[in-house]
């Protein structure tokens, strides 16, 4: 992965965008920090995960979350959801 600063990438947008179309991701920082990512539009889910761990913006152990039950369990007759569609209904002014 390829860092960068600001005033370089104005500079060189040509270069860094060829690098992009043959499939790098480029890091944009300013002063030091990352800021931002140009990331080539083909990739996937997989390989942008990746550039985030490798980034260290993110863990992740590659294994799937733990499926869990839910918190809160809708005994009315009208689901939650619902309720609060109907309360945003609600004309506040006259």
């Amino acid at each position: 992965m390829t860092q960068t600063s600001i005033r370089d990438l104005k500079a060189n947008l040509s270069k860094y965008l060829r690098q992009v179309e043959s499939g790098k991701t480029i890091t944009i920082t300013k002063r030091g920090k990352p800021i931002g990512r140009i990331v080539p539009e083909g990739a996937t889910l997989e390989e942008r995960m990746q550039a985030l761990v490798a980034a260290g913006l993110v863990s992740w152990s590659g294994r799937n979350l733990p499926v869990r039950k839910p918190v809160a369990i809708n005994r009315g007759p009208k689901m939650i959801s619902d309720l609060v569609s109907e309360d945003r209904d609600v004309d506040y002014l006259p």
